[in-house]
């Protein structure tokens, strides 16, 4: 990977001493990533209506007795059997940028990615490059920012950013390939949770809200890099909670928003949900300010024209909030009430004590598949 995302010398050292941009001036300052891209972060994802469209065969694959998780589930990653009651877990993410600096950038996709194998109760450990480069726009010298911020990330998940892949593209694209593996007996998937489970949220929701207000110019300066700090958090939680065997499924929240993730773990498990939305956690008390303001992604309308029918009575803010697409959001655990101690336990010893609290629980099969309350 080093040959095709290299840099010549005299770029290295402008990045490395002056943060010279080939444009002139500040490096950082100089280029504004989200300029060059229609969508932004997992709210570039393809809303759950179009997908299902997209996936619909009446081919039949052929039988493969070593896939545990395959296109036959609505789950975070592909797991292969590989023996001695270990599984490979295969997942890949990619998109647009959702802030304007490429290293952060960089740092935010492969964390989002990285996230699919926590999220599916494994420990990752390699990760392959996927990078769309506008090569006539864009300079090379922020590239190597992008692959910068992502080996990073990959140092903090303790694996190697080992190859990638790269293309000319219109607009500037990142993400990662990563493989994992878990014992069988702990693989979570999103469509096993059991009726009375307790659900957990392990990061607050509104990074929708933040990135869009800053588009727009509305963003406080105290919620500035607020959401970028957020989104580079690993999830490395979801391998500890792993070995948990109360926790009966698990998904990471990202572009399908908390009610596009929960429908598809209600509806897998053939089960309902309801929500406690004042146990719902948010990244700043000023969403309303925000949402006041129309600083609603576009995603959030596609998500909701998507599911919305799945949905009990809710308010417009309720909305705004639980429908606004995440990128590298949170793990939602759905964990039997008998082992809920040990999860809140976990949560606490990781320095997660505010999202100890259940913000809900799965309930038996109802007309509405998600209700608040």
């Amino acid at each position: 990977m080093d040959e095709k995302f290299s840099i010549n010398k005299e770029q290295k050292i402008a990045i490395e001493s002056s943060k010279v941009s080939p444009f002139g001036g500040d490096l950082e300052g100089a280029v504004q990533l989200t300029k060059y891209s229609h969508g932004a972060g997992c709210g570039c994802k393809i809303s759950p209506k179009v997908l299902d469209e997209i996936l619909a065969s009446n081919f039949a694959m052929p039988d493969n007795d070593k896939l545990i998780v395959g296109n036959h589930s609505k789950d975070d990653a592909a797991v292969y059997d590989i023996g001695n009651g270990t599984a490979l877990i295969s997942t890949t993410d990619f998109f647009m940028p959702i802030v304007d600096d490429p290293y952060e950038f960089g740092r935010i996709a492969s964390a989002n990615a990285i996230s699919d194998v926590y999220a599916m109760g494994g420990k990752p450990a390699l990760a392959i490059a996927i990078l769309g480069w506008p090569i006539n726009v864009l300079p090379p010298a922020v590239a190597q920012k992008v692959i910068e911020g992502s080996r990073s990330i990959c140092k903090e998940a303790g694996i190697p950013l080992a190859g990638g892949h790269s293309i000319d593209s219109p607009e500037p694209i990142f993400g990662l390939a990563v493989n994992g593996f878990v014992a069988i007996e702990d693989i979570k998937q999103n469509n096993k949770a059991q009726d009375g489970d307790w659900l957990f949220l392990t990061k607050p929701l509104g990074v929708g809200i933040l990135t869009t207000a800053e588009k727009k110019g509305l963003l406080k300066e105290e919620h500035k890099g607020m959401a970028a700090k957020q989104m580079m958090q690993l999830n490395k939680i979801g391998e500890q909670l792993g070995k948990i065997k109360g926790v009966n499924a698990m998904t990471d929240v990202t572009g399908f928003a908390l009610l596009g993730h929960l429908v598809e773990m209600a509806e897998g498990s053939g089960l309902s949900a309801e929500i406690v939305f004042e146990n719902i956690p948010t990244i700043t008390d000023d969403l309303t300010f925000y949402i006041d303001n129309k600083s609603i992604p576009g995603g959030t309308h596609r998500n909701w024209d998507s599911y919305g029918e799945k949905i009990g009575p809710i308010t417009d803010f309720q909305k705004a909030v639980l429908a606004d697409p995440q990128t590298s959001g949170g793990l939602l655990i759905a964990v039997s009430p008998a082992s809920a101690n040990e999860v809140i336990n976990l949560l606490k010893q990781n320095a997660f004590e505010k999202f100890a609290t259940p913000i809900g629980k799965m309930i038996s099969k109802r007309q509405e598949i998600i209700s608040i309350t």
